[in-house]
């Protein structure tokens, strides 16, 4: 029996599906703190939120049975993705379930504010007729700039263009080919900001796009843009949008999301005459609703009672005939990318991806889609997740090929990936599984090697002389970094080796910089799983 907390309010739909599953037993236990939160989890195999409970470290580290986070609707930033990953807990979302909701309020939202439609209703409330005073403008022929456009941006994208809008957009991660079967030209950001009458954000909000329409954008943008975000508070600097609205650059704004939800009732945005928004409400309709809580339900369910993984933010997709099979090998591919990429930062423009054996004869793309996360991930690329891998190395003009083999060498199974720039020397890395669940890397170049790829280890190229090792024991040792495992390999006596040094916590940058000028040792990195 596999018992889900619901913590955040579902719709009767989707708790019925998940009420009707003969493995599953429904705790529903709504508007807890987050200590709360932490005290409840323990014993609980499924977790489902909304926006309102906030899946912290500390929750994730409570939840030891947790094998599965859902959130009932398409953002996850109020859950630390990063730790589930550690654990091994898959993290669902319902990218599209409320899709068409959020982008119509983003339009509704534009047409209240070019026609000033708040204001205008409020004043009549007040017993005016000030019809001079709420003079709007049109949209049609006006330029709408979308800053993101997947799901919620292409559907506004779709509605705008039937308005006669014309439509710009900056996505880093979709075709100029996609883009334009859609009637939308893509541009870099800066253009965006300086062509649009009226700009749009349909963004995570993350490290890149946190305060990504602020001060400098804003000093790009034409005299009397209009600024509107549905998508999630601190996309758009607020500090800066007051500026901006007061000086008079800014001709409107119109705001779903805050920073701090609900915001202070003394904050300056909601007091500006020429503002209009709501109280995060892009999701807040009643098809959505039943919609988003009808998927998570049922991709929990599946989840937990069949294996089989939808809509995950840190697993791809995998049916159900396929789960037994494939999972182990999904960990095993997702770190052998992570593994090339870190010590080959220089980057790379073609990929070849081998699967030999057993792991041959099964459908390989949800593998190639963790390798793809793997190498992408392990070059700095924090946005990219199992999704929009295979779009990311696209947009890089990454060239992947991908060939099977039915030769089985000195394992049953084994996926290879070999890495090359220009027409540099290709780089391989080998990975197999010992038992059911013990990924292991078995092979760099044509060095046998064999290391778990977890935690921190160090990695290093040397000639294979005497005191190499010693040296390096007495250097962690002086840094007062231990040493959990060793792994050694080279091509020849005395000649080239290639080891490996599994750590209990990160080396610092100047044991590393100290390790690299030891002798007999040529190039030293660091890899973190």
């Amino acid at each position: 029996m596999f018992k889900v907390l619901v913590a955040d309010p579902l719709a009767d739909e989707g708790l019925q599906i998940l009420k009707s599953q003969s493995g599953i037993e429904v705790t529903v236990k709504t508007g807890m703190k987050p200590e709360e939160l932490v005290q409840a989890v323990p014993g609980y195999d499924g977790l489902i939120v909304r926006s309102e409970s906030r899946v912290t470290k500390d929750v994730i580290d409570a939840g030891k049975s947790l094998k599965v986070v859902g959130r009932a609707g398409i953002g996850v930033d109020n859950i630390d993705c990063d730790a589930a990953t550690q654990r091994g807990i898959v993290v669902m979302n319902t990218p599209g379930g409320n899709s068409v909701t959020t982008a119509e309020h983003t339009l509704s939202l534009m047409m209240s504010m070019a026609r000033m439609i708040p204001q205008a209703t409020q004043s009549l409330r007040e017993g005016k007729w000030e019809k001079k005073k709420f003079k709007g403008v049109e949209l049609c022929g006006k330029t709408l700039g979308l800053v993101g456009i997947g799901n919620i941006g292409g559907i506004v994208a779709d509605r705008a263009i039937g308005l006669k809008m014309k439509v710009i957009a900056y996505d880093p991660f979709i075709t100029k080919e996609r883009a334009a079967s859609m009637g939308v030209e893509i541009c870099e950001l800066d253009d965006v900001f300086r062509r649009a009458d009226i700009i749009t954000v349909h963004t995570p909000l993350n490290d890149q796009t946190r305060g990504v329409v602020g001060q400098r954008a804003i000093g790009l943008m034409k005299k009397g843009v209009r600024i509107i975000n549905c998508a999630r508070g601190g996309i758009v600097d607020e500090a800066a949008l007051l500026e901006g609205l007061n000086s008079g650059k800014v001709a409107g704004a119109a705001l779903d999301v805050f920073v701090e939800e609900p915001p202070p009732a003394d904050h300056p945005l909601l007091k500006h005459e020429n503002v209009v928004f709501t109280p995060h409400l892009g999701a807040s309709t009643t098809e959505a609703q039943i919609q988003v809580s009808i998927q998570i339900a049922q991709q929990i369910s599946d989840y937990l009672l069949k294996g089989v993984v939808m809509a995950a933010v840190n697993s791809p997709a995998i049916s159900a005939e396929q789960a037994p099979i494939l999972r182990p090998y999904i960990r095993l591919a997702e770190r052998l990318g992570s593994f090339q990429a870190q010590i080959h930062p220089e980057g790379f423009d073609s990929i070849e991806i081998e699967y030999g054996g057993a792991v041959a004869d099964v459908d390989t793309k949800p593998l190639s889609v963790a390798i793809l996360r793997g190498l992408l991930h392990g070059l700095g690329n924090e946005s990219v997740n199992y999704v929009n891998a295979p779009l990311v190395a696209k947009s890089r003009g990454l060239k992947v090929t991908e060939t099977k083999t039915n030769a089985t060498g000195d394992y049953s199974a084994f996926i290879k990936i070999s890495t090359r720039q220009g027409s540099g020397e290709s780089q391989g890395v080998e990975g197999a599984m010992f038992g059911k669940n013990d990924p292991r890397i078995v092979r760099i170049n044509d060095v046998s090697v064999e290391a778990r790829p977890e935690g921190a280890m160090l990695v290093f190229t040397n000639f294979d002389k005497p005191g190499v090792i010693g040296n390096v024991g007495k250097l962690m040792e002086k840094y007062k970094v231990n040493v959990a495992n060793l792994t050694l390999g080279r091509d020849q006596p005395g000649g080239k080796a290639i080891s490996i040094v599994s750590i209990d916590a990160a080396a610092p940058a100047e044991a590393l910089a100290e390790m690299a000028k030891l002798p007999n040792i040529e190039k030293v990195f660091q890899v973190r799983f």
